[in-house]
C-alpha cells in the first residue's frame, strides 16, 4: 500500500435509538467519538416488518405533514 494516502481508521462508539451503544472501527470522526444514529435496524420499518417506531429528530415529519395537510389524493 502506499504510504500516507488512506483514511485514518479508528475505534469509535455508535449509539442506537435505543441507547444501547457498540464500538466498530470507522474512518468517520475521530478516535473516540460518538456517533448517534437517528435511523438503525431497531426503529426503521424495512428491517422490522413495521413494527418499528419513527422517531421524529428536529420535527421532520411535522413539518412536513403542516406544509402537505391540504394536498389531497
Amino acid at each position: 500500500m502506499k504510504e500516507k494516502i488512506h483514511p485514518d481508521y479508528h475505534e469509535i462508539t455508535v449509539e442506537r435509538t435505543d441507547g444501547s451503544t457498540y464500538k466498530t472501527k470507522s474512518t468517520w470522526g475521530k478516535s473516540g467519538d460518538k456517533m448517534k444514529l437517528e435511523i438503525d435496524p431497531l426503529s426503521h420499518p424495512a428491517w422490522n416488518k413495521g413494527s418499528g417506531k419513527l422517531l421524529d429528530s428536529g420535527g421532520r415529519v411535522a413539518r412536513f405533514e403542516k406544509k402537505y395537510k391540504s394536498f389531497k389524493i
